[in-house]
């Protein structure tokens, strides 16, 4: 019988992903365990494991699909002994049934595509391959609509020579002098009108943005699955979470004078040092630590109860091409500085990489945001839900102070504390704020 492959929840909160890769083709054999797919979701690169022997007899999705529901059927196994092409035949079906399930959301995006009367249906058949869904506001310019649907001509049956098969004023005036170019058909013109100003009801639509800039002085790079969650995220946590920052500077001599003794003692594994500890390492021991001793700022808000965490798992921003991501510390207040060095080494080039699992940037109890090695001397991080807080971290640099009665030069930073004021408050930010600066100011406090 033949053994459906679906699209596999990578996590909990998983609704779909992008099916980046086979790594087998129709007709190999596989066994138990072995890796066939790679599956893109907002935040990783995964490899898919084979769960039953078999041959491939039918890959269901392509590599490249995007927004591939869970559950969907992507590939059809024989079992042992079954023959490929009838296992294939058989689910042919249910490979039709499934394939536009994937490519619904595009579909709805046309306008009135299922109310079209019979001829205009058959506009978009007709189209090159190299303008897909033209006319939609996504790949055909302003200029090109208006001056097509002035001549009264369909603009999805005229072939785009701009990037990716867009549109441009050139491409229209050739259909229009060649005559090649087929009459609008009125309900798609009117539907695509009204649905105009509903894409984007409270700011300026597509089509108005784009007029302002100059034919061919840009490009239209649709949102990944990244940017989408990014965007999605903090906008939710900008509109429901009131934010309440506190700024401390701290001095860093001590801390740096410590750095520098441990790195120099580190001993050595193929002649190179066990460890090499950054300042950002000494940053996410210490909140951890200030975690530990003020517990009451260790939580999650929910609606109903409070959500105090035994243990500080310490989130470090990590920027990566297309957005960032907030690999993990776990139990971080009881790790060694070499320990957590380590660990976030090997998390932030796997990050880089998209190879983190879902467990290893999912979850936490606070977050770290580091720009001091940008050159940013401050700024304020936005609360990253469950989170209750973030901290900021600017810039090192030498600065002076008046101590005693004496001008003196001292190497500070700034940090700034952002917190979920439903759940830590000014005066309990305040005394988180506090713990920290101790640990990074007496920093041998650390090691005990």
């Amino acid at each position: 019988m033949p053994i459906n492959i679906t699209m596999p929840a990578l996590s909990p909160t998983m609704e779909e992903g992008n099916l980046s890769k086979w790594l087998v083709k129709e007709g190999d054999t596989v066994k138990s365990g072995d890796v066939i797919a790679e599956i893109e979701t907002d935040k990783a690169t995964m490899e898919v494991e084979a769960v039953d022997e078999g041959t491939v007899a039918r890959i269901v999705v392509p590599a490249g699909s995007e927004g591939v529901k869970v559950n969907t059927l992507i590939a059809v196994l024989a079992a042992d002994g079954e023959d490929v092409a009838a296992a294939a035949a058989a689910t042919g079906g249910a490979a039709k049934a499934e394939a536009p399930k994937a490519e619904a959301p595009k579909e709805a995006e046309k306008p009135a595509a299922a109310a079209a009367p019979a001829p205009a249906a058959s506009a978009p058949a007709q189209a090159p391959a190299s303008s897909p869904r033209v006319g939609n506001g996504l790949f055909s310019s302003p200029l090109a609509r208006r001056i097509a649907r002035e001549a009264g001509i369909d603009i999805s049956a005229v072939s785009g020579s701009g990037p990716h098969g867009r549109v441009v004023k050139s491409d229209v005036e050739k259909a229009l002098a060649s005559g090649g170019a087929k009459p609008a058909a009125a309900a798609p013109a009117a539907a695509a009108a009204s649905a105009a100003p509903a894409a984007a009801p409270k700011g300026m639509s597509e089509d108005a943005v784009l007029k302002l800039f100059e034919e061919g002085s840009y490009e239209l790079v649709p949102h990944d699955g990244m940017r989408k969650t990014i965007a999605k995220r903090l906008q939710e946590s900008k509109q429901t979470i009131p934010h309440f920052y506190v700024s401390v500077d701290v001095e860093l001599d001590a801390l740096l004078a410590l750095r520098a003794q441990l790195n120099d003692s580190a001993p050595r594994k193929e002649d190179k040092p066990a460890y090499k500890l950054s300042v950002n390492d000494m940053v996410i021991k210490a909140m951890a630590l200030a975690l530990r001793d003020v517990p009451d700022a260790n939580v999650s808000w929910t609606d109903t109860n409070m959500v105090k965490h035994k243990h500080a798992d310490v989130g470090v921003a990590v920027s990566i091409p297309g957005g960032l991501i907030t690999p993990i510390i776990r139990k971080a207040e009881t790790k060694t500085l070499s320990t957590i060095s380590n660990e976030m080494k090997d998390l932030g080039k796997r990050a880089k990489e998209r190879k983190l699992k879902p467990e290893e940037y999912q979850g936490g109890t606070t977050a770290v945001s580091n720009m001091g090695m940008m050159g940013v001397k401050n700024f304020a991080a936005v609360v990253n839900p469950p989170h209750a807080t973030i901290l900021a971290v600017g810039a090192g640099e030498e600065r002076v102070v008046v101590k005693g009665g004496e001008i003196k030069i001292v190497n500070a930073m700034t940090v700034t504390l952002s917190t979920d004021h439903r759940c830590v408050d000014g005066a309990l930010g305040a005394e988180l704020l506090g713990a920290f600066k101790r640990y990074i100011e007496n920093p041998m406090g650390m090691l005990v």
